[in-house]
């Protein structure tokens, strides 16, 4: 019987399980976000960001650090929610919270090989780049965004 892989890590456990893939030669994707309503832009972030790897891990900011970054009607769904939504999805090998604004000591910490942002992040504004080996953007589907879909649930759809 194999032993069942725990997929939402606090940041502890996940630097050891990652240490122990880099062992084995894997390379470690990361990506980051609040991921507070997923949506089709979200799954081919991660669809791609796993392709440019072995592992993908995906950074959720907390909930408090949701809220200082959107606003205090942010976010929807809570952090357990979220990492739940997340961890659920094929590409995504681990989930972590972290409760900065920013991923980078995460990131310190985890010491990813690669970082895959959203194609409207200009390369300078990407936070953590000056500590992985690559940055990749991803082109981003410009018809979906959590605040447009949260506007849109606001107003009532169209019926």
């Amino acid at each position: 019987m194999s032993k069942k892989v725990q997929r939402v890590q606090n940041v502890a456990a996940l630097k050891k399980t990652l240490l122990r893939l880099k062992k084995r030669g894997k390379k470690i994707v990361f990506t980051n976000g609040c991921f507070d309503l997923l949506h089709p832009g979200h799954i081919k972030i991660f669809k791609e960001a796993k392709a440019k790897g072995d592992v993908l891990v995906v950074g959720i900011n907390s909930d408090a650090s949701v809220r200082r970054i959107k606003g205090n009607t942010r976010p929807v769904l809570d952090q357990w929610a979220r990492a739940q939504n997340v961890s659920s999805l094929r590409p995504v090998d681990y989930v972590v919270l972290f409760e900065e604004e920013t991923p980078y000591e995460l990131m310190k910490e985890l010491k990813p090989d690669y970082l895959v942002k959203g194609g409207d992040w200009k390369k300078k504004d990407i936070v953590g780049r000056d500590l992985v080996k690559k940055v990749f953007r991803v082109n981003v589907l410009r018809k979906y965004s959590t605040s447009r879909m949260i506007k849109k649930i606001l107003r009532g759809a169209p019926r």
